[in-house]
């Protein structure tokens, strides 16, 4: 038996993060759940365009965020 669940995975490289939807696919084996290849390629993809600084590429995939440093005085 096999069943999919959509879920959102964060994808974070240096200072931005991108939400990318995926699918999580259960069987009875042991390594469940898992992706299929076009999900975790997808998320290769993501993440290597994060790391270049490509936000338009990663933004096809998602929605990008860029992390900003909160200033903290003690």
């Amino acid at each position: 038996m096999m069943t999919k669940k959509r879920q959102t995975k964060l994808v974070h490289e240096g200072q931005f993060v991108a939400e990318v939807d995926i699918e999580l696919i259960y069987t009875d084996q042991e390594w469940s759940p898992y992706l299929s290849l076009d999900d975790a390629l997808k998320l290769d993809e993501v993440r290597l365009a994060l790391r270049q600084g490509n936000v338009v590429l990663a933004a096809q995939f998602g929605r990008v965020y860029e992390l900003l440093p909160v200033a903290t005085t003690i």
